[in-house]
């Protein structure tokens, strides 16, 4: 399997699990992951994957989201939209790839990592693990947090967690439907892969249309507005005010309306 810098994956049989590899920085995401995680995918379809599991590595973090100070290096408005174009395109690759994706939340689940989780088909989460989209407070919104979390918990509790900035944790996270299942810490991966294997044993091309067909009243069409919206928001003032108290621990001084 090809050899990544971001992420780690390991092809074992029809399952395969791939880790968001960066646990010194609670597996935050950089500019390199989103076209790799979209490469893995690519090759694990080529190579005869029936299920894939993506998880965190390290024991406290499946993801805590983007790369802070890495937007604020972006420079111009093609830059920027080019970026957020890419995130866009490696969520829409999870939810339109053939092989059905797992989410492992193994911890922190925040701003992408939680648009990651509800990229995939399926979440089970640890028992330690939580949720949040807290990008207004850097002056952002979650540009595919906002077109899914609605469908997936409701649009309330999507701006319970976008605007107000709340972390939620698993149980609560199950109860309005991001999560399938809890587990117990220890017990997840194996829990993840066992569905996993259960999802292999089913007929391939049922799996396949059943997750098409599913996922058809999906808009395509709306990533449009949040691209452009997310670019916008990028090249306020406020963002630069949210991602220089973010870097410097401090509170945000906002003056936007």
């Amino acid at each position: 399997m090809t050899e990544y810098t971001e992420i780690t994956v390991k092809d074992d049989g029809p399952v395969a699990v791939v880790h968001l590899d960066r646990p010194e920085k609670l597996n935050a995401l950089t500019e390199a992951f989103w076209p790799q995680m979209r490469d893995a995918l690519a090759r694990l379809e080529a190579a005869g994957t029936r299920a894939v599991v993506l998880t965190g590595s390290g024991d406290k973090a499946f993801s805590a989201g983007g790369d802070i100070a890495g937007f604020g290096e972006l420079e111009g408005t093609a830059a920027k939209r080019a970026f957020q174009a890419e995130c866009l395109r490696t969520f829409a690759a999870i939810e339109e790839s053939p092989l059905p994706v797992i989410a492992a939340v193994n911890g922190y689940a925040f701003g992408g990592g939680c648009e990651l989780a509800l990229a995939c088909d399926l979440v089970l989460a640890s028992e330690r693990a939580a949720f949040a989209m807290p990008e207004s407070g850097i002056g952002l919104v979650p540009g595919f947090g906002v077109l899914r979390g609605p469908a997936v918990m409701g649009r309330h509790w999507t701006k319970w967690m976008v605007l107000a900035g709340e972390r939620i944790d698993a149980a609560t996270a199950e109860r309005i439907g991001l999560v399938q299942k809890v587990t117990p810490h220890d017990a997840l991966l194996d829990e993840a892969v066992a569905v996993g294997r259960r999802i292999a044993r089913a007929a391939p091309l049922a799996v396949r249309v059943g997750k098409t067909m599913i996922n058809r009243g999906v808009d395509r069409g709306e990533t449009g507005y949040s691209l452009e919206a997310v670019t916008m928001l990028q090249e306020t003032a406020d963002t630069a005010e949210g991602i220089a108290a973010f870097t410097e621990k401090r509170p945000p001084r906002f003056e936007g309306r």
